[in-house]
């Protein structure tokens, strides 16, 4: 068998055995599966899964898509998680092109012309380059965040990227999550206080009224739904 193969197989075992595990258990799990063949996506709206996967390892690769469109908020925030966890790496994953460059190749604003390109050029491309270094990767995804991410397993196969999936937060409903950010005093994004539940790139992320679906803000008037990231 491959590699491939073989983490494959590892993941439809581990997806079955710990189709309820914590997410304390899963990321033990994930360390002692991989060792530092593994890296944590954040888009640095808050450091929940930081702070979970630190206590699994404190010197944890801490994967960021630095797009070029971020808000300066989450830019702080990426840079106040480097100060408040001095052990973890920040993996910063750009673009091949710089925005200007991509601007003088696509034209300018490509992200409200043809927001899949940009998202694919910005992130999705970027993604996969840094993810091809590593075994696995731990995410945030949780069922409860859209229609689409509804069976979200806690262990899974990542077809597209070709490595282990690990989404220790799944099951967490939003009650939970918000506990457990409040209790443990955990690094959040100003922005989501000011009013933006989902953040993702300024340009594509508006305000949302009280009460509206959280992503609604995301590509706002725009079919689009989701960035490619996640399937």
């Amino acid at each position: 068998m491959t590699a491939t193969a073989d983490y494959r197989t590892l993941a439809e075992r581990a997806s079955a055995e710990l189709a309820d595990a914590t997410a304390a258990e899963a990321l033990d799990w994930t360390v002692r599966t991989f060792g530092d063949d593994f890296i944590v996506a954040s888009n640095m709206q808050d450091a929940v899964l930081i702070e979970l996967a630190t206590q699994a390892k404190s010197d944890v690769d801490i994967l960021f898509l630095q797009t070029g469109y971020h808000f300066a908020e989450t830019i702080g925030t990426r840079d106040a998680v480097e100060a408040v966890y001095p052990h973890v790496r920040i993996v910063n994953a750009e673009a091949e092109q710089s925005v200007a460059e991509q601007d003088a190749r696509y034209g300018p604003r490509l992200h409200e012309r043809d927001p899949g390109q940009c998202c694919h050029l910005r992130k999705v491309v970027p993604l996969r380059n840094t993810l091809a270094k590593y075994s696995a990767w731990v995410t945030g995804v949780r069922r409860v965040d859209a229609p689409t991410r509804a069976n979200t397993p806690i262990v899974g196969w990542d077809e597209r990227n070709g490595l282990v999936k690990v989404n220790p937060l799944a099951a967490w409903t939003d009650e939970e999550f918000d506990t457990y950010l409040h209790e443990h005093g955990i690094l959040q994004n100003p922005l989501v206080e000011a009013g933006y539940p989902s953040i993702g790139c300024a340009p594509c992320t508006a305000k949302v009224a009280p009460g509206a679906d959280p992503r609604s803000g995301r590509w706002a008037g725009q079919a689009k739904t989701e960035c490619g990231l996640h399937g």
